[in-house]
């Protein structure tokens, strides 16, 4: 048998081997991929904290409320579970803000992102 004909042979065979592969490839890809939107989700989550105190904390420095400013800070999405308790003392008010970190996969639960921010009372 010619070479040609023999490598035009290996070739087609080889072609299903690598789809097959790839099939098998395909869900560390998925995982990957879901790992790092996961990432991506509690970092985005973490800055909408630091947001939402800084916020919640010139609100209640002014007296007015912390939560409503605090859930006005962050995106619709999150603004429900946002939770920013004022705590005064002295001449200044402390804010921290918690908001639930989303998760991709159910049941997975990666807890609470958690910021603080202090302001001084406006007299």
């Amino acid at each position: 048998m010619p070479y040609a004909i023999r490598r035009r042979r290996r070739a087609r065979h080889d072609r299903g081997q690598v789809a097959i592969e790839y099939l098998g490839f395909l869900p560390i890809l998925l995982i990957v991929a879901m790992a790092a939107v996961q990432l991506g989700l509690i970092a985005y989550t973490a800055q909408q904290a630091g947001t939402a105190a800084r916020a919640g904390a010139r609100s209640a420095s002014l007296r007015h409320s912390a939560q409503q400013a605090c859930a006005e800070a962050v995106s619709d999405w999150l603004a429900g579970q946002t939770a920013c308790p004022p705590s005064y003392g002295g001449e200044e008010v402390t804010v921290t803000a918690s908001i639930e970190i989303p998760s991709i996969v159910p049941g997975w639960d990666f807890g609470d992102a958690s910021r603080t921010a202090t302001m001084p009372l406006d007299h």
